[in-house]
């Protein structure tokens, strides 16, 4: 979707519009928490809303048009979070701003697992999702790559720095990414340390809002730690004194 104008500028047509787009996704998030993704149903938001179905039409081209606007407001909300973390422990160390940007990760899921399971998982066997989500997805991970640029490459990594190496060079747009969260590091490092810090912290959420962890006896939050702490000691992040 195209970026919106600010509410100050719109005109109050504009503002109208903007308020039915909110109402309608608003809706479809309630019946996604209800029934899961199956249950998004352009008709039955209508009627909810005391609408037609095409009058919806108007605002929403389709139901993947639909889709599209709640992922994109989905990882928004997910990087305010993250950044909000960031800031709030911007004076810790880096092993422990890892974790705080690992946590908010981890609680942003839990309040609202419906949400997450849009951006985590395919929202539809016919949804292409479009090549702006990509930027969106991007900006939930942009506040670790600076926290991991003040770490040391991996020698035990060194096998998955030679992909990171040729997925960058393949995608200038990867490298820019890099560039402007940890300006002046080597991006190749920076990247694999992504993968590696976004693939533990995204298998112990997935696990969780999944429910796979239920009778197992641990806190989730205490597995997160160790796996994220863990990581940050073999990428050399310093902690607290």
């Amino acid at each position: 979707m195209p970026p919106s104008t600010p509410a100050a500028a719109q005109t109050p047509r504009q503002r109208y519009r903007a308020q039915v787009q909110q109402e309608i996704k608003q809706a479809a998030l309630a019946q996604i928490a209800a029934g899961g993704i199956e249950a998004l149903s352009i008709n039955a938001i209508a009627k909810t809303l005391g609408m037609s179905g095409p009058a919806l039409y108007k605002y929403f081209r389709n139901r993947d048009d639909l889709l599209t606007a709640l992922i994109t407001d989905g990882y928004d909300d997910a990087a305010e979070a993250i950044r909000t973390a960031g800031r709030q422990a911007a004076d810790r160390s880096p092993r422990d701003r890892l974790l705080a940007l690992a946590h908010a990760y981890r609680d942003w899921a839990l309040a609202q697992p419906h949400r997450y399971l849009l951006l985590s998982g395919t929202p539809a066997m016919t949804y292409e999702a479009p090549a702006h989500t990509t930027d969106s997805a991007r900006a939930v991970m942009g506040p670790f790559l600076a926290v991991l640029a003040e770490g040391r490459p991996w020698p035990a990594a060194e096998a998955l720095y030679d992909q990171v190496r040729a997925w960058a060079e393949d995608t200038p747009a990867v490298t820019e990414w890099a560039a402007a969260h940890a300006p002046g590091a080597d991006p190749v490092p920076v990247l694999a340390a992504h993968v590696l810090v976004w693939s533990r912290m995204h298998g112990v959420v997935n696990l969780e809002v999944h429910g796979s962890f239920a009778g197992m006896g641990h806190d989730p939050a205490t597995l997160l730690t160790v796996e994220i702490g863990a990581l940050a000691d073999a990428l050399g992040l310093a902690a607290d004194a």
